[in-house]
């Protein structure tokens, strides 16, 4: 080496620069791991401080969603292939660093960002969050990954159909094994409709819009979403779709509480019960779970248009105030108070309809808490079946002889639907009680597919809904 060689200074150390649209997506995906968050209420309030801040515009936004919510999504899938592309058990990565991987093979494989750019990106991200070390293993990583396309990959680390199908299913379509075999339970059928199933709950839901009786038509919401941007609703009467991208907090009738956003399958249970035929009094009704408010904001402008009051009880009492907020402005008599619906402060029989949507895993909406499915167990179910079973009694022993009880999921699973009923109404657990199943299929007008009866499980597959299940009940003794 000669002198100038030995003279010449040192490559100064490049600084990573920050992208913020990634960085955003990775604050998201932390939240999500680490403090058990749901993306869908972690995310909003970062992209608001990002737009306040001149950070992003609308694309960037968009890029953000995708990624936070691409990942979480196809999360099963991209462990397998990081798995498949690193000489170490994948526990042994840190979560952040999984995040940085996963986030980038997402860019590589699920979006059309081109594959030097979604590398570089990667890197650099993992330059500013986990250091120069970690960012050359991401760089590794990703090289590797890069090297083949989805399907590709899919076929090199799913197990074959034919040895293991719910394995193969929980690879390919980014599912726990338990929920494929529960889905699958619930469903039935054979592979098509399974498959369709999973693909489903893989795909960005539409937002739609609720309609709220005597307040607002989704006339007036087409009017004013317009053509390009409003579509009617598939079922629901009260529905309106917005095309993708689109932002309900613009509508007057929105801000106004007129209007909200509220999925069709939650829709269709609230009307299906305030439709449920009936004799004689029909004055008072109750949602008995009603946080966070959708389905009693619905039901109260529904009551209002029969000279019926609503009462809406949360125990929670920060739920209930998110109820007081979606009922204010209501025409009719309600009223919304913090109650345990297990242990209830209104007398038997004082109801003519009653609602119960009993809380449980949230199975039918991984659409938009793709997240739950990572982080519900099979034992979570046994945790929620005496509360399930309490409360329904409780509902059934609310209404009247002759009145009509909804029980309502977030969820098909078999035990957390129809087990649940028939376990109420045969006395397991405790005393039989006296009611009839009333057949909800009819109070769902158009809507097909509702199987045999009399209860109805709707699909996101089959109907583009949250797997909502409802059963109907009257109490005849």
């Amino acid at each position: 080496m000669n002198d100038q060689q030995r003279r010449r200074p040192a490559k100064p150390h490049r600084r990573p620069k920050k992208d913020p649209v990634r960085f955003l997506a990775f604050e998201a995906l932390r939240a999500v791991d680490e403090r058990d968050a749901y993306a869908n209420l972690v995310l909003p309030p970062l992209l608001k401080k990002a737009r306040a801040a001149g950070d992003f515009d609308h694309r960037d936004a968009a890029l953000a969603t995708e990624l936070v919510y691409g990942t979480l999504r196809r999360q099963g899938t991209y462990d397998a292939i990081v798995a498949a592309c690193i000489d170490r058990p994948l526990r042994e990565v840190d979560p952040p660093v999984l995040d940085v991987l996963d986030m980038g093979v997402h860019q590589l494989l699920g979006t059309r960002i081109p594959t030097h750019a979604a590398v570089s990106a990667s890197v650099e991200l993992a330059r500013v969050v986990l250091g120069e070390g970690r960012a050359k293993f991401v760089n590794a990583v990703l090289r590797k990954v890069a090297a083949d396309d989805l399907d590709g990959w899919v076929a090199r680390v799913a197990p074959p159909y034919d040895e293991d199908a719910e394995d193969h299913l929980a690879v390919v379509h980014s599912h726990p094994r338990w929920v494929v075999s529960a889905l699958w339970d619930a469903l039935g059928g054979g592979r098509a409709g399974i498959e369709d199933l999973l693909e489903a709950d893989n795909e960005r839901p539409e937002v739609t819009l609720v309609a709220r009786p005597g307040r607002a038509t989704p006339d007036e919401l087409l009017t004013a979403l317009g053509e390009e941007n409003g579509l009617p609703g598939r079922w629901s009467p009260y529905a309106v779709r917005m095309a993708e991208g689109g932002e309900p907090g613009v509508l007057e009738a929105v801000r106004e509480g007129r209007a909200g956003v509220q999925d069709e399958g939650s829709q269709l249970v609230a009307a299906a019960l305030a439709a449920a035929p009936l004799e004689g009094r029909d004055t008072r009704w109750l949602d008995g779970c009603a946080g966070p408010g959708g389905k009693a904001a619905l039901l109260g402008a529904l009551a209002a248009g029969r000279g019926a009051a609503l009462l809406a009880a949360e125990k929670q009492p920060h739920r209930a105030r998110l109820v007081e907020r979606a009922l204010a402005g209501n025409p009719g008599p309600y009223q919304v108070i913090a109650a345990d619906g297990t242990r209830p402060p209104w007398r038997p029989g004082t109801f003519d309809r009653v609602l119960m949507d009993v809380p449980c895993s949230g199975l039918g909406a991984l659409r938009r808490r793709p997240e739950a499915r990572w982080r519900r167990r099979p034992e979570d179910l046994e945790r929620f079946a005496p509360l399930q079973r309490g409360l329904l009694r409780e509902a059934l022993a609310a209404v009247r002889i002759g009145g009509i009880v909804g029980y309502a999921t977030c969820s098909p699973h078999l035990a957390e639907t129809r087990v649940v009923v028939e376990d109420v109404l045969k006395g397991r657990g405790g005393q039989p009680v006296e009611a009839e199943w009333v057949d909800a299929r009819p109070l769902m007008p158009g809507v097909p597919a509702l199987g045999d009866g009399p209860d109805v499980q709707l699909w996101p597959h089959l109907h583009g809904t949250d797997a909502m299940y409802l059963a109907l009940l009257r109490r005849t003794g």
